[in-house]
Parts: C-alpha cells; structure tokens; sequence
C-alpha cells in the first residue's frame, strides 16, 4: 500500500529529544532499566497551592470553551507578571494563552513568517525552532558558536547573518540545551543590532527565566526600542513542574499577538480552561516560593559538571541556568562504531542504559545534551554507567 504523505511531513525532523524518550519508555516496557535523561522535565511536584488552584477550578465555572486568546483575567494576570517580574507594559489584549510554548512559538512563526523570509537562529538552539520554521515555508539561517564562547555566538555573527530577507531572530536565555544565559551587556549588544534592521522582529523565549544561578533574569523586550520589536515567550512547564497541563503564554506587540490569536483560533482555539486557572495562580504567587527548586538545580548542576569532568576527554562548561549540560565529547568518537553524537547516544542508550540527546539537532556537532532534571541518586548512577560504558569501549 502507498503511504500518501506529504512533502512537508515526509522532510518533517522528529525531535530529537521525544524521539530518545519514546525510545527510553519502548526498552522500559522490555523490562530494561533506562535512566532517562533525554527530557526538561522537572522531577519535582507542583507547588501546593498550584494543586489547590487546580482543585478549585474544578468546582468552578471553568468547563465550556474558553476565549481562543485566553480569559480576560488571566491574561490580566500574565500581564501583572511581566510588569512585576520583567519591567514589560503589556495590557491584557497583548497576551495570548496557548497549550504550551511550543504552540505560542509556532503561532508567532506562522504570523510573521512565510516562504522566501529567513530567521536567524544562534545556536545550539532548542530543537523546534528549525523545523517550525521551515513548516512555515521559512529558511533557518543558523550561527554556529562554541564551547569556549560558553555557546554563545559572538553578536558580530549574528549582525552578519542578517539579510534583507530576515524576518525574525529567535533565541533563548537561560538556553536549552546549553544552559547559557546572556548577560546584560550582550542583551543589549544585539538589541543594537536589531534596532538597525526596522523590518526585523525578536522572539525572546524566557521559559526558564526562574532557573538563573547568578544575578536576574533579564527580559530583551525590557530593553530601549524592543518592546515594539520583541515576542516574549513563557509558560508554567519549567519553573512549575506543570509539563503536562500543556500552558505557555506570549506577551507582544497588539498587532502581533491579534494575528498568533487568528493562527491559534484554526488549530487549538482557546488553551485547556482548568490550566489556565492554574496560570494565574502560578504568576500571582510570589517567585521567591521557587528558591527552594532553583537551588536543587544549582546543587545538581555542579555535581553534574564535576562527574562529566572526570570522563576522560570529555570538556564543560559551567552554565548559569535552565537544567541542562552540553558537554563537548567529540574525544568519545572512534570514526568507526562511533562516528558521531549520533552513535555515541545509542551506544550509551544500549550499553549502559542512560538515555542522552544527541547535540546535532541542537546545531552543536560534537556535543549530547544532559537534562539533570531528576534525582542526584539517578544522576551519579547514570554518569556512573556512562564512565563504565565508556571505559570498557
């Protein structure tokens, strides 16, 4: 029988990271002890009172469609949020509510972007900012950067990469996968780049904007000029635990925000009612209820570097936030068995039973992406596994 799929589907990548945890739950169901470190997802429960949210939500009057941009209150609240924690002057018609970043992401894309328009993309990148675009009938334009730049390209390239055909520039800080955070300085370094081109817009995606291990978050709409330029992006998956409520949110030019609610209203129409109820208990509560999450992250990240150190030839840095390593580990690939983080992911899935990414989709060749988003007991038995798969060849 012929498979009649579309071109669009048949040159469609799988994430990288689905594809390695859908792998990790198929060996799990044969009975192999996988420790699963391909996924971002927190192992820690949702705060109390977001449970308690949800619980009365579900007494409440919150069972027919909601609005396709999202409740007029919690979009309210969203916008309190990015005042309160941003410095950014959204009003409620800015904000639109969607099932998941990803979505709120891809909704952004398909308003701005269409065949013929290019979209700078630093990298490592997470992996679906490629092929959304490209679902949008756009070209990815990505700028490579390095270990030893802390994977984050120099502005200057990413000035260079900009054509007359640039329609948007996409990046995140804190990064996944590189765990990087751009400072200040940088921030505005490329805010001037930016200000340079009228016809160029920004997404900013902060969805981990609460796991910062040293000083603030720093908002890119918050600087001089970009407010009018820049989509922010965020959502409850990372700094909440709430990965399965599906509920990210954008806060945008009107103009910008109208065209992702139009997009919005043709795939999904408005995000889930009860997790909505959930957001706007999540951005009223105080950040600081998020200290004791941010500090397991920090504990993990250094026993998570120094472990990763110990392998031989394998180099990395120190990030400053999200929950994520991206080592250099090019030293593992013998060109035979092993020609790539391609060979070394599936090796180490089969021998040793971790599941890692491999870091080419993130546009980072040479590199596997570590999420220590679990327990240090699960994280120091898979480097454990990892230093013996690797020693025994």
């Amino acid at each position: 029988r012929v498979m009649h799929l579309s071109p669009t589907v048949r040159t469609m990548a799988e994430s990288a990271t689905l594809m390695m945890s859908r792998r990790s739950r198929e060996l799990r169901a044969e009975g192999r002890d996988i420790i699963d470190l391909s996924l971002g997802e927190p192992d820690q429960s949702p705060p109390a009172f977001v449970l308690e949210a949800a619980a009365e939500a579900l007494r409440g009057p919150w069972h027919k469609y909601p609005p396709v941009n999202g409740y007029a209150d919690v979009r309210q609240a969203i916008a309190h949020k990015f005042k309160r924690d941003n410095g950014l002057d959204y009003s409620a018609d800015d904000i639109v509510v969607s099932t998941g970043a990803k979505q709120a992401i891809m909704n952004v894309i398909l308003a701005l972007v269409g065949p013929g328009d290019e979209v700078v993309i630093p990298a490592p990148y997470w992996v679906s900012y490629t092929e959304q675009v490209k679902l949008a009938g756009g070209t990815p334009v990505v700028v490579p950067s390095t270990l030893e730049e802390d994977w984050k390209p120099a502005v200057e390239r990413i000035a260079a990469a900009i054509t007359p055909r640039t329609r948007l520039l996409i990046f995140s800080s804190p990064c996944n996968p590189s765990g990087s955070v751009m400072t200040r300085a940088e921030l505005e370094a490329l805010a001037e780049v930016v200000a340079r081109h009228p016809e160029l817009y920004v997404i900013s995606d902060e969805i981990y904007e609460h796991i910062v291990f040293q000083g603030t978050h720093q908002s890119f709409a918050s600087l001089p000029g970009m407010a009018e330029r820049t989509v922010t992006v965020n959502g409850l998956s990372k700094a909440f635990a709430l990965t399965g409520w599906r509920l990210g949110y954008i806060g945008a030019p009107r103009w910008i925000a109208q065209a992702a609610t139009k997009v919005q209203g043709q795939f999904t129409s408005g995000a889930n009612s009860i997790a909505q109820r959930v957001a706007k208990a999540c951005v009223e509560a105080d950040p600081a209820v998020l200290a004791p999450m941010r500090a397991d992250f920090l504990r993990r990240r250094d026993l998570m570097v120094e472990a990763v150190r110990r392998i031989p030839g394998w180099r990395c840095n120190v990030p400053q936030g999200a929950f994520y390593l991206l080592p250099d580990v090019s030293a593992s690939f013998d060109g035979e068995r092993i020609k790539g983080p391609e060979d070394l992911a599936m090796h180490l899935l089969d021998t040793a039973h971790v599941s890692l990414v491999e870091g080419r989709s993130f546009g980072a060749p040479g590199t596997l992406r570590i999420s220590y988003a679990t327990s240090d007991d699960l994280l120091l038995r898979a480097m454990e596994r990892v230093a013996q798969a690797l020693a025994q060849g």
